[in-house]
């Protein structure tokens, strides 16, 4: 049997990995569920920024929930006059182009909703992006205990993102919460 050729050494390292594994993958869920549990309504529109499509379903989705402000992270240049167009106060809206790729959306972001104890948010981003940043934000809200509703904004000009790029914007994710940082200089 091959298994047996592990050394006992070699063996107790892999089944501790196997294990720590298995409790930070079910650690983020666990946090979410407890989160929404306890929010189940979101408080807060976040918009993932790129393109104008994410900004008019954020417009449409702040019309139907009129006390909800609206945070864009890293948005188009055409944000602010969309949301004008659509009659949203803007009062209601906060620009925040720190960010500068899609982990940096949720990392820049997760403080700011702590301190203003935002337990629960609409996540709106483009339907081929959504896997991708349901995946990292997993990891950086759930990781803070903050619920997330995808709403995805129809996009017909892309086509879905390949899942190379989702396991490795969660492993920048994960990066950043060991070391605070998120790898984005060592993006191609």
């Amino acid at each position: 049997m091959r298994g047996n050729n592990l050394k006992p050494s070699r063996r107790a390292v892999l089944l501790a990995l196997v294990g720590i594994l298995c409790c930070l993958g079910s650690y983020f869920p666990v946090r979410l569920a407890i989160a929404r549990h306890f929010a189940p309504v979101p408080k807060l529109i976040l918009v993932v920024g790129g393109t104008p499509d994410r900004e008019q379903k954020a417009a449409q989705l702040a019309r139907e929930y009129p006390n909800l402000d609206v945070w864009v992270s890293s948005g188009s240049s055409e944000a602010q006059q969309i949301f004008t167009k659509a009659g949203i106060n803007q009062s209601r809206l906060y620009l925040d182009n720190r960010a500068t790729d899609t982990v940096s959306n949720f990392t820049t972001m997760v403080d700011l909703l702590k301190q203003q104890h935002i337990p629960h948010v609409f996540l709106v981003t483009s339907d081929f992006h959504l896997a991708r940043s349901t995946a990292i934000a997993t990891v950086v809200f759930g990781s803070e205990g903050i619920a997330f509703t995808p709403v995805a904004a129809y996009n017909p000009y892309y086509p879905p993102e390949s899942q190379l790029r989702m396991v490795r914007d969660v492993g920048r994710a994960l990066l950043w919460l060991g070391t605070g940082r998120t790898g984005s200089s060592l993006k191609p």
